[in-house]
């Protein structure tokens, strides 16, 4: 692909020049430079350099002009008012790829943005692609290619990494030593003027050396792109994100309850079960649980195994893996036979199996979880507990004098082990290990599993949310998928019902012409007739059939009780009456009269459609009726969705099980429930003047759904 394409040349360059180092090591400029110069780059590097003969031991140029040839990358680390003139002389000599680190950009106003709007059209002018301004570089495993401020160090690793914070790819490399994680690729894209956090996706998506992809966002620009990019890749690579941002934006202001909750917190979350990205919630998160999918097999079902020093932990680990979608099966009597003689009389050994403080580390990390892993009985198996010379050079100073003063070092020697069989574990049976350990990497099993593959958590909890995550993948991976559906042609109904509002300048359909709208398009709604009085509503209930329900209806009149304009359940001509006397005073004059069908029900639904500014039409589905505000168990998805997305936003609610048989009631008919969702997520696309559908509520009626209130806004 075009993207994949330029990206490969953009990270695989065989010269560099660098505008901005100096023989200062303090100075920013100097710091990158360093970093290509020490991390193991074998290309060229041209320090350009107005005054200095060398830089960092390197020849330097006064001018781009005076380079012996156009380099491959260009790095800007200089003030922006310096910025224009090397970035133009580079295009004229033919670099074809850059970094600007550089701020003082959009970030900073009108007059940055109007700057970098000037980058962006000098790089077109030459054929040039940039990441940045505002980034902190890149990093590229596979070449040995640091462009950012910190030094590399360890392994390259499998995991990819994207940013649109520059410090979680520059400053981060320390704390991710620590933890034995190490990225294949990490780029930090900063403004994105040119290449965007997507274009990286893609690429990552392709590329050989990353077997997981981990993204900070703090926005999306492109929701569409991103929705068919990483649908393409996550079911054959996981996809790990962030989101920093809901909270912020806030709820959207919507004149109907679909649109009113919609804040852009509901949409990030819908649009990555969409596409299959795992959301996580911090940072840690996006490193850890990245590359525990980046490194370890991928699970095959959700029966966990867990094996334990402590009871505690082991409780804390089972708890979380349920929260989480998994099982902790009981062990079968063959198999506890075979654990049993290894464990004290004492300890329980039928899942979690609990060593209770036993120090016999190879029985715990390796002969019981192999057990374990053949027995058939589980798809993962997390350890907690598993340590050696940390533990040890915890308790020296207990121990020193009965060795005799043994020095710590020579104490340290005699706790060392074998782990070799220990680490392999999971890759000789394709079982995926995850382990809990209070200790880091000073101790001799942590250090050997994270150098190894096997993730290391410092708390229980931790690791069974990565089992979680993993098992959630494997979910993703097998999902059903489908196409989206084909968008029909207007019905001529539709079409004249929107053309006769708009010529009345209205911004919303009464509930009437809502309801035919919707009826055009399939959507099951209740018999009703529209009245201009009491007279004309009494013959319309008496032909409709009792009971009725009897409402206010005009464009104007957005929620109709909580202003008393609706009456329920009449059962006589008197009461239509005296209904319509009620409403027509509430009103404040006479309004025209919607009479409808009661419809028998007590399970209230909400459908709808909003379209939003940055995700376009986004279709939802949740509880509704009375309950909507205080419950928010709300999801929506990008519209229009397939049939297979639509049943997993009936799967998404908390409250699910009203979904099944409940209280005497039936369960609902989803194949018509998921119909009538992919129904309403066409409607936007078909007509582009619709901003907001509200179906609420949607009433369960024996197990068939039925729009009985409908609320469509106007663009």
């Amino acid at each position: 692909m075009g993207n994949a394409s330029f990206l490969h040349d953009l990270l695989h360059p065989k010269s560099i020049a660098i505008v901005g180092a100096s023989n200062n090591p303090m100075k920013m400029g100097t710091m990158h430079a360093l970093s290509i110069l020490k991390d193991g780059f074998d290309g060229r590097l041209y320090p350009i350099h107005p005054t200095e003969a060398t830089v960092l031991g390197q020849t330097a140029f006064k001018s781009v002009q005076d380079l012996p040839e156009p380099p491959d990358l260009a790095i800007f680390v200089l003030p922006s008012k310096h910025l224009p003139p090397y970035f133009e002389d580079f295009g004229k000599i033919g670099t074809k790829s850059a970094i600007i680190i550089t701020a003082g950009f959009k970030e900073t106003g009108n007059e940055g943005a109007q700057q970098e709007l000037l980058l962006l059209e000098t790089a077109r002018k030459y054929g040039m692609r940039f990441i940045g301004p505002n980034c902190m570089g890149l990093i590229n495993r596979a070449i040995s290619l640091n462009t950012t401020v910190s030094p590399l160090m360890g392994p390259p690793g499998k995991l990819g990494f994207v940013s649109q914070s520059g410090t979680y790819v520059a400053q981060t490399i320390d704390y991710l030593e620590k933890r034995g994680i190490h990225f294949s690729k990490a780029v930090s894209v900063g403004n994105e003027a040119d290449v965007n956090l997507i274009d990286v996706l893609e690429y990552l998506g392709e590329d050989e050396q990353t077997r997981a992809i981990s993204l900070y966002i703090e926005s999306i620009r492109d929701v569409r792109r991103f929705l068919e990019v990483a649908a393409r890749i996550t079911p054959h690579k996981p996809v790990i994100a962030q989101y920093i941002g809901g909270s912020v934006a806030g709820a959207r202001a919507g004149q109907s309850h679909t649109g009113a909750m919609a804040g852009q917190n509901h949409l990030y979350d819908g649009l990555f079960r969409q596409t299959g990205v795992i959301r996580v919630d911090s940072v840690e998160d996006l490193y850890g649980i990245g590359w525990a999918l980046a490194n370890q097999p991928i699970i095959k079902g959700n029966r966990i195994g867990i094996i334990t020093n402590s009871g505690g932990p082991g409780s804390a680990i089972a708890d979380t893996l349920e929260a989480q979608g998994c099982t902790v099966p009981e062990f079968s009597e063959a198999l506890r036979e075979q654990i049993r003689p290894l464990m004290p009389s004492h300890a329980p050994c039928g899942n979690p199996v609990d060593m209770t403080f036993a120090l016999d580390m190879k029985v715990m990390t390796e002969t019981i979880p192999e057990m374990v892993m053949k027995s058939g009985e589980v798809d993962g198996v997390i350890i907690h507990g598993a340590m050696s010379s940390g533990f040890m050079k915890v308790i020296y100073p207990h121990v020193k004098e009965m060795l005799g003063d043994m020095p710590l070092d020579d104490f340290l020697k005699t706790t060392k082990r074998d782990l070799s069989e220990s680490v392999r574990l999971p890759f000789k049976h394709e079982i995926p290990l995850i382990v809990s350990a209070f200790f880091d990497r000073e101790d001799q099993y942590t250090r050997e599993y994270e150098d190894n593959g096997v993730p290391v958590f410092d708390s229980p909890e931790k690791a069974a949310r990565a089992m979680g995550k993993m098992v959630a993948y494997s979910g993703i991976r097998n999902r059903m998928r489908n196409k989206g559906p084909e968008i029909s042609e207007p019905h001529p109904d539709a079409v004249r019902i929107i053309s006769d509002a708009l010529l009345n300048r209205q911004r919303t359909l009464d509930e009437f012409s809502a309801k035919r709208l919707l009826n055009a398009y399939g959507i099951p709604v209740t018999e009703e007739k529209l009245a201009a009085d009491a007279t004309g509503a009494a013959d319309a209930a008496a032909t409709i059939g009792f009971p009725v329900a009897v409402k206010a209806c005009h464009p104007e009149i957005l929620h109709k009780t909580e202003q008393g304009l609706v009456h329920l359940h009449l059962t006589d001509v008197e009461g239509v009456r005296d209904a319509v006397d009620a409403i027509c005073k509430a009103y404040g004059q006479p309004v025209p009269i919607l009479v409808s069908r009661m419809i028998p029900g007590s399970r209230e639904l909400l459908v709808g459609l909003i379209n939003d500014a940055q995700f376009g039409n986004c279709v939802a589905f949740g509880i509704g009726g009375i309950f909507t505000e205080a419950l928010k168990d709300i999801t929506y998805r990008v519209a229009p969705v397939s049939r297979v997305v639509a049943e997993e936003m009936i799967g998404d609610l908390k409250t699910r099980k009203l979904i099944g048989p409940h209280r005497g009631m039936p369960a609902v008919n989803t194949a018509a429930l998921t119909d009538l969702i992919q129904r309403i997520s066409i409607i936007g696309n078909i007509h582009k003047e619709i901003e907001e559908i509200d179906i609420n509520p949607l009433l369960i009626s024996g197990s068939a759904p039925v729009a009985v209130d409908a609320l469509i806004v106007l663009k």
